[in-house]
């Protein structure tokens, strides 16, 4: 039911570099970690960029929204800066960059698909046409019956994103993201043919955990950092989380807790 790793590194690095970088994605590395979750959208051209904000100044300067400027516009913005001086002219990467740095490195990926608002259905297609496109080795048949690890993992809040990733690259596995777990959780994990619901922790309750693997689903919680709660949801039965503190949980906490 969960065939990936139990520990993910969230936006990259955590809180450790700053999110969803090339820069994030190596300081993962460089603690262990091979398997990530970060965030994508789409830039004017409709090439998907890793960027969680649908509108800059945050981690990216610059003024406006991310829609409305290319791909290539946004690599030659600053997104480390507002991390630390090290980090300054840190680019926006396209997915496709980080693809191929985590394949090169064996790293598991569970892409969000963080849509801008209106762009919902069109980002699920777009960003899933891509993934199947760099995977299609991967999605030959037979391929992800055996190594069903290789596959990255598509989540997303925006029920129509993951509804247009289901029609357009079907043979990508899919996971719903929710804050809480609504009354027809199942009903809707079973339209999109997901593999797994992604919670909030701080929502979970351990007779909901239960329910969801008891229904066959795989659970993953977002974010965790605390070693305390971290055990205490991986003994409720939940198979994965990710986390900003990949100091104090590293990628084998489930196997040193014996979880």
């Amino acid at each position: 039911m969960w065939p990936y790793p139990k520990v993910v590194a969230h936006r990259g690095g955590g809180s450790l570099a700053p999110e969803n970088t090339l820069a994030a994605m190596r300081c993962g590395l460089q603690h262990g970690f091979h398997a990530v979750e970060f965030d994508v959208m789409l830039a004017r051209d409709e090439v998907p960029v890793l960027v969680h904000d649908p509108r800059l100044g945050r981690t990216v300067r610059g003024i406006g929204e991310v829609k409305d400027f290319t791909a290539q516009q946004l690599a030659a913005m600053d997104a480390g800066s507002w991390f630390g001086t090290g980090f300054a002219g840190e680019p926006v990467p396209t997915l496709e960059q980080v693809v191929g740095f985590c394949k090169e490195n064996r790293i598991w990926m569970n892409v969000e698909i963080k849509p801008s608002p209106g762009q919902e259905q069109r980002t699920g297609e777009v960003v899933a046409l891509c993934l199947q496109r760099l995977f299609s080795e991967d999605l030959a048949v037979g391929a992800q019956e055996k190594h069903p690890s290789r596959l990255p993992l598509l989540s997303s809040f925006s029920w129509e994103a993951l509804q247009q990733a289901q029609l357009h690259a079907p043979d990508l596995p899919r996971a719903y993201l929710v804050e809480v777990i609504l009354a027809d959780w199942r009903e809707r994990l079973e339209m999109l043919e997901a593999v797994a619901l992604h919670v909030n922790h701080r929502h979970l309750l351990p007779e909901k955990a239960g329910a969801v693997k008891e229904a066959g689903f795989g659970l993953f919680c977002y974010t965790v950092n605390d070693p305390r709660r971290a055990r205490e949801i991986l003994a409720w039965g939940v198979d994965a989380f990710c986390t900003d503190r990949i100091d104090l949980i590293g990628p084998d906490f489930a196997q040193a807790n014996h979880v």
